[in-house]
């Protein structure tokens, strides 16, 4: 027999299961329509001022674009050498007494760093009148012959094809295909900063330094070959320690630089040793 005797929280129990009491629901209270409407009055207040602002703001930068204020009448430039500063502002393509507002100033540095002097180049606007350009150009450390004549910079990267007025006053690189840095880049460009820095290495030497080369060769294994402007004697360096084997070098170099045009070879890859080649007759010199 069920037992529906009420308990003292109100339910009735059934067994196992409670049965909520009814509850007398609660009316709901009437809607404040002046609440309603000062609220949408307030929003829609916001509302237009924000509107306003916007339109006012547009208006003020239409007439700061219009303005004779911020129209340019100087364009400085710095950090070119090889380009005139004439070039670099032909380059810009910037027109004085245009609006400052109106220049893509991003836009304007990719065009100027697409002439292959041009490494990189920044530009800046200076209110109310001036924009500052500032190239970073490259510098030439060699000449690579990849069927034509090429600058390469000290980054190790190929620029520029030589024009008839350009400088030979480099050293030759030679041994490099043009079709292998194409098709292994990264080895290629691993070589040429191997050459690179064999470059800077002989640059500031006193003995033997990159003024007494002509030459600079890749063997078919990577190995570095140099070639004297004298006598065009050939100085095998091989692959590595070409800093410990130019130092080598350097200490005999003076009695052998009057023999230069007697020479055959100079081979540095021998440790400890160097091995001159002498009308056909090979020489061994304890370093």
């Amino acid at each position: 027999m069920r037992d529906y005797k009420a308990n003292s929280s109100g339910s009735f129990r059934t067994g196992k299961h409670r049965v909520k009491a009814n509850r007398k629901k609660q009316q709901k209270k009437p809607l404040n329509l002046r609440k309603v409407l000062h609220r949408s009055l307030r929003v829609a207040v916001f509302g237009f001022t924000g509107a306003l602002v916007v339109v006012g703001l547009c208006l003020l930068l239409q007439l700061l674009v219009a303005s004779d204020l911020f129209r340019i009448d100087q364009v400085s430039i710095a950090g070119g050498s090889q380009l005139r500063q004439e070039q670099i502002l032909a380059l810009s393509d910037i027109q004085t007494g245009i609006s400052t507002f109106t220049l893509d100033l991003e836009l304007i540095g990719r065009k100027i760093a697409e002439t292959p002097w041009v490494r990189s180049a920044r530009v800046e606007r200076i209110f109310p009148r001036q924009v500052n350009i500032v190239v970073e150009e490259r510098v030439p450390a060699a000449i690579i012959n990849l069927g034509y004549l090429y600058y390469l910079d000290q980054n190790g990267e190929v620029f520029k094809v030589l024009g008839r007025d350009d400088s030979l006053s480099f050293p030759v690189v030679t041994g490099f295909d043009r079709s292998d840095l194409l098709d292994r880049p990264q080895l290629g460009r691993e070589r040429l900063a191997k050459v690179v820095g064999l470059i800077e290495n002989l640059k500031y030497r006193e003995k033997f330094n990159l003024t007494q080369v002509s030459e600079i060769h890749q063997e078919k294994n990577g190995g570095l070959t140099l070639f004297t402007l004298i006598g065009g004697v050939k100085v095998k360096l091989g692959t590595g320690k070409l800093h410990e084997k130019l130092n080598r070098l350097e200490r005999i170099y003076a009695r052998l630089k009057p023999r230069l045009e007697m020479l055959d070879y100079i081979d540095l890859n021998v440790d400890k040793r160097i091995i001159v080649r002498i009308e056909k007759q090979v020489q061994t010199a304890a370093s």
